[in-house]
């Protein structure tokens, strides 16, 4: 249900928000076809063209865990993780289909399949990770897809536990030697009232931009022997900012006073205001 909205279907990019499509879509792989988290694979030489930074210092070659390679993803939004996912998955689903396409243009096919299902229909991704720069055609969301998108991913336990990570140690294998690394979240707000997660993303097109999940005690409602437990969970969504943590901050409050106020009086919902 919506509680507040502004300009909620105006085309944007998004930068690294991208990524919660990108874990959906292997997270619902993985599930789909028993594939295994804990299966180590190989980081490829392409994964480093176009993907700009390289905060975890990967190396063509490298072996680490598609587990990892979510953590890196989710954590610290690293780029190169995010490709190595997508052409690892992709290349099974090629398999499946028996395309001529690339692993990763099927695995970003893959990504736009599953917007259609949640019916984002002002969504276009072009790759895995987000980056917007010499890319045509250009990919765009709007803050109600996200939002869409948000939910569908926070209804997955894993997802949820990845999101939710101040800090991470992986580890990958690099010519028989481990090497260990400590990701940090780049969501400033996480672990502050409430805030349980989500993603940040930034470009210059995009700007600044922000996901966040907040959870509340249920509450409990008694009607003579009835009783009833709601829920309380508000998700965010900015696109565009120029002060993502400061706005998303009072956002986050916002949202919670309209959400008492709105369950004051009945949680009616406005069949116009569900997503």
């Amino acid at each position: 249900y919506v509680l507040e909205e502004q300009e909620p279907r105006r085309k944007l990019q998004i930068g690294s928000l991208t990524k919660i499509a990108t874990a959906s879509v292997v997270l619902d792989w993985a599930e789909r076809k028993g594939g295994d988290l804990n299966q180590a694979i190989t980081i490829p030489p392409e994964a480093f063209v176009g993907t700009l930074e390289n905060n975890v210092g990967f190396q063509p070659g490298d072996s680490i865990t598609m587990r990892d390679l979510l953590y890196a993803a989710l954590v610290q939004s690293d780029n190169i993780a995010a490709y190595t996912l997508a052409q690892h998955v992709g290349s099974h689903l090629l398999t499946e289909a028996g395309s001529k396409m690339t692993p990763v243009d099927a695995f970003v096919t893959q990504m736009n399949a599953l917007a259609k299902q949640l019916k984002m229909e002002r969504t276009r991704f072009v790759n895995p990770h987000g980056v917007d720069t010499n890319v045509r055609p250009m990919p765009f969301s709007t803050a109600e897809d996200m939002a869409r998108l948000t939910r569908y991913a926070m209804n997955k336990a894993s997802f949820r536990f990845y999101v939710s990570q101040k800090e991470r140690q992986i580890s990958f294998d690099r010519g028989g030697h481990r090497s260990n690394y400590m990701l940090r979240s780049t969501n400033e707000l996480l672990g502050k009232n409430g805030i349980d997660g989500v993603k940040t993303g930034r470009t210059t097109r995009a700007g600044d931009c922000l996901i966040l999940s907040a959870n509340r005690e249920p509450e409990v409602v008694t009607q003579g022997k009835a009783i009833t437990v709601y829920p309380r969970h508000l998700i965010v969504v900015l696109l565009g900012s120029t002060n993502r943590f400061g706005e998303g901050g009072g956002l986050v409050a916002r949202g919670w006073q309209l959400f008492d106020q709105w369950a004051a009086s009945g949680r009616i919902a406005n069949p116009k205001k569900l997503l």
